[in-house]
């Protein structure tokens, strides 16, 4: 990845506007439930405040929908990050107006601010409905770095928009780095044999990157909502389970890729299933040949299921892992997820995790520590494996 690097910068007195990915899980009470992404930009935070610059901190949180919204503020963010680093952190009330341009035009090196969260204004996500937004932001620092790798799939004022103001000096920050490099080497020299694991709820969001797989692994791994498409393409009942009748079509063609490469595709043989999409339904466990009854959905992968998925991961040099095998949401239709996960952790391979759910259940099982790389960004890193680069990178300067 020939793009400028964080290091590259002169950060010395200077005052450094450092696009993070700060979109944490919040509840009710306005508590952050898991400040991974925080913990994952300190790298480059403390480089920056070593090097005598200041810190300017931008990132958005959740869909506020151009709206300042008080239950999205970034204040628990920036209490977070104060406890991380054990050093005050300022925050604007604002993301351009007069709170944060007081409070940039008296920032000190070695201080840190949080601008208020970038969604409130609407040109955030349409940067063409007001192109003085991303200016105003550019205004405010002297070089600019971005480290969401979470967001770099997405084209906003502070992920592309911005680094027209900054010729030259808008660099990769640590996290973003680290998070190519990994990817990087899945798409140019992985290890093999090289699985994939693809979950989540629908198809149609992972196609693309499903199809850029079959290019590159020696063998796929389907679970999730979106198996049942892929299923139900085969001839098999699927019953009241969530499917997606306009993709049956290109289910179809993915499978016969599959059979003319001659690519072992791992489905579901046999599934836990339920007569109601709730924590508490009723459930048991079919062969997937017996076709799910009408008034029952598939709701995990089963045992027999994971007995072969774990066989045959045990042989895996690198594995790829994205999206949930089952309703990881509820705790009786998660085991298959948490098998797989462990399977994963505990295999001597190179493994990658591609954000999202699956984070989440990797670190409700505290296994992150077991996997080489564990993403920030689900999107992104489907993207990246897709097209082989992304918006929020191609806008960087050139090392």
């Amino acid at each position: 990845m020939n793009k400028l690097s964080l290091q590259q910068l002169d950060i010395k007195n200077k005052k450094v506007l450092l696009r993070v990915d700060f979109n944490v899980p919040i509840n009710e009470k306005g508590i952050i439930t898991d400040n991974t992404r925080i913990k994952e930009a300190l790298d480059s935070i403390q480089y920056i405040l070593r090097n005598k610059g200041s810190v300017i901190l931008m990132s958005h949180l959740g869909r506020p929908k151009g709206k300042p919204n008080p239950k999205l503020s970034l204040e628990p963010c920036a209490k977070a990050l104060a406890l991380l680093l054990k050093c005050p952190v300022l925050i604007a009330k604002d993301c351009i107006g007069p709170s944060a341009q007081n409070l940039v035009a008296h920032l000190q090196p070695n201080q840190i601010l949080l601008l208020e969260n970038l969604r409130f204004d609407p040109a955030e996500e349409n940067p063409s409905s007001n192109p003085e937004f991303a200016k105003k932001l550019a205004g405010f620092g002297d070089v600019y770095v971005n480290d969401a790798f979470g967001t770099a799939h997405r084209e906003h004022s502070s992920t592309t928009a911005i680094t027209k103001y900054f010729p030259g000096k808008s660099a990769m920050g640590f996290l973003m780095q680290k998070e190519i490099d990994s990817l990087h080497s899945l798409i140019q020299n992985p290890r093999r044999p090289f699985y994939a694991i693809i979950g989540g709820a629908k198809i149609s969001s992972k196609l693309g990157v499903l199809k850029s797989l079959l290019k590159k692994v020696d063998g796929l791994f389907i679970g999730g909502g979106m198996a049942y498409t892929l299923l139900k393409t085969q001839g098999y009942q699927i019953g009241n389970s969530i499917y997606e009748e306009d993709k049956l079509e290109e289910a179809l063609q993915l499978i016969k890729s599959c059979q003319d490469q001659k690519l072992p595709l791992w489905l579901p043989v046999d599934l836990l299933v339920a007569d109601g999409f709730s924590k508490d339904a009723s459930s048991k466990y079919i062969q997937v040949d017996q076709g799910i009854p009408d008034g029952w959905e598939g709701m995990d992968i089963g045992t027999e299921t994971i007995a072969i998925w774990e066989k045959s991961l045990a042989k895996a040099a690198t594995i790829f892992w994205n999206g949930p095998l089952g309703v990881f949401e509820f705790p009786a239709f998660a085991k298959g997820t948490e098998a797989i996960a462990r399977c994963i952790a505990s295999v001597k391979a190179l493994s990658i995790v591609g954000g999202g759910d699956s984070v989440a259940a990797i670190n409700q099982l505290h296994l992150a520590r077991s996997f080489s790389h564990v993403s920030t960004g689900g999107g992104a890193s489907l993207e990246y494996l897709e097209f082989g680069h992304l918006p929020g990178i191609d806008a960087l300067s050139d090392s």
